[in-house]
């Protein structure tokens, strides 16, 4: 009796200490931080800014330590570096200016026991201010009308199965399959349903950059929506997640690539095809109010909200956080293009063909921004290296709609909860007035 209680309190402790460890943050012994001095981060074009580089530790500078810092117009080759030893753990240097609006980001790296740690910081000029590169083909609406068209001639098909183990006492669960785009092309997504009988407005959700399972926004549908979130890949949203991994190592490694030469057959044709799918999918549901539509998602998944709202006046409100594919040809102008940098130094040699040129401007969110007339929310941070704050503003200036933008300055590819939360509260705000 006695060796089972020792055993029990043992286990016990155990799981405590490797809960413990689990629970602490990711964080570096040696942060460098590094700011504009203008609190916002925003600047005139021809005002000089002046960025504050601090090597800490503890809460104190760290002395006499060895630093390197450049500074560049993001994704571009650096206009000024150094390299010196910070005698105070702090310091101030002169960014200098942009001519042009956009985004002029410094860099700072500190080695400290052998060690290497980073910090960097964005300052924007005139962003409201930057203009496209990309071109709007003439064609561009004839394009998608016909699209869309020889799209709605093929059956949905759907398909809807019950998820026991995930409904809960006010939402019902189903995983979806739908027919998109041609005959035996499958959408897949997370539907979930409020159990009381009525009509609701509806949130999609529309996916990020990569394949994975879902789980649904039950959260969301608790409060009195109809949720889908979809999967753009045209297989079961609710594998395994290994089998995912392994298709992104294998079968659709690069897909944001496949068939660029060819408007028709370019991976993201039936990607777009398959939000407008789904949006008929929500139409087509006897709860849905037939009427009140939101879209959201976050990098590919803000590109889609754009883009999905652009393409089908049925959506009523988006919000979109750091979009991706915006502005694509930025690089061949001599500036930050969007994900996935189809022409940066590292792809141009394979992409920087006319062919492929020319299609990226038919998938551009650009020129869907120019479509957008519905109210938006939207959300980004100047840090980002994935979606450059260039390309991201370069869609967003196209948008001739009432329009919310929240800037979390510091924020890279991520988000803190509160833009989150503010997003999230600014949809329920839209669409759960309707049922008011």
């Amino acid at each position: 009796m006695k060796k089972s209680i020792i055993i029990f309190f043992v286990l016990i402790i155990f799981l405590l200490a490797v809960s413990f460890a689990v629970a602490q943050p990711a964080r570096n012994m040696v942060t460098v931080v590094v700011a504009p001095d203008h609190s916002d981060w925003e600047y005139k074009t021809g005002e000089i800014v002046n960025f504050s580089i601090s090597v800490m530790q503890y809460g104190n500078p760290v002395k006499n330590v060895k630093l390197k810092y450049e500074i560049n117009p993001e994704k571009m080759p650096a206009v000024k570096s150094d390299s010196l030893v910070l005698k105070t753990g702090e310091m101030t240097v002169n960014g200098g200016t942009m001519k042009q609006p956009g985004f002029l980001r410094c860099w700072a790296t500190a080695y400290v026991d052998g060690n290497e740690y980073s910090g960097y910081a964005t300052a924007g000029f005139d962003p409201l201010n930057i203009k496209p590169t990309t071109e709007l083909p003439k064609d561009f609406t004839e394009f998608w009308d016909n699209a869309k068209a020889e799209a709605a001639k093929i059956p949905m098909d759907a398909v809807v199965t019950l998820i026991p183990d995930r409904c809960t006492e006010k939402v019902n669960v189903y995983h979806v399959n739908l027919q998109n785009f041609k005959y035996g092309s499958r959408f897949y997504g997370i539907l979930g349903i409020p159990k009381a009988d009525g009509k609701y407005p509806a949130l999609l959700h529309v996916p990020g950059a990569g394949a994975r399972p879902y789980q649904g926004d039950v959260d969301n549908a608790e409060k009195g929506l109809i949720t889908f979130d979809v999967g753009i890949h045209g297989v079961p949203v609710t594998m395994d997640r290994q089998i995912y991994g392994n298709m992104m190592n294998a079968a659709i490694d690069g897909y944001w690539f496949f068939n660029l030469d060819d408007r028709d057959r370019y991976y993201y044709k039936r990607v777009y095809l398959g939000c407008v799918r789904a949006i008929d999918f929500i139409f087509s549901l006897p709860e849905f109010d037939g009427e009140n539509l939101a879209v959201t998602g976050g990098s590919q998944g803000g590109a889609l909200s754009i883009i999905a709202t652009g393409l089908d006046s049925r959506i009523k409100w988006l919000a979109a956080f750091y979009p991706a594919l915006c502005d694509l040809t930025g690089y061949l102008h001599g500036r930050a293009g969007g994900w996935p940098h189809m022409f940066n130094q590292d792809n141009r040699a394979f992409n920087d063909k006319k062919d492929k040129i020319e299609t990226s401007k038919y998938y551009d969110v650009v020129n869907f921004a120019r479509m957008v007339k519905v109210p938006g929310y939207y959300s980004w941070g100047f840090n980002d290296n994935v979606c450059p704050p260039t390309s991201m503003y370069a869609a967003y200036n196209m948008i001739d709609a009432p329009k919310e933008l929240y800037i979390a300055q510091d924020t890279g590819h991520w988000t803190y909860p509160e833009q989150r939360s503010k997003a999230n509260s600014w949809l329920l705000k839209q669409l759960l007035k309707t049922i008011e």
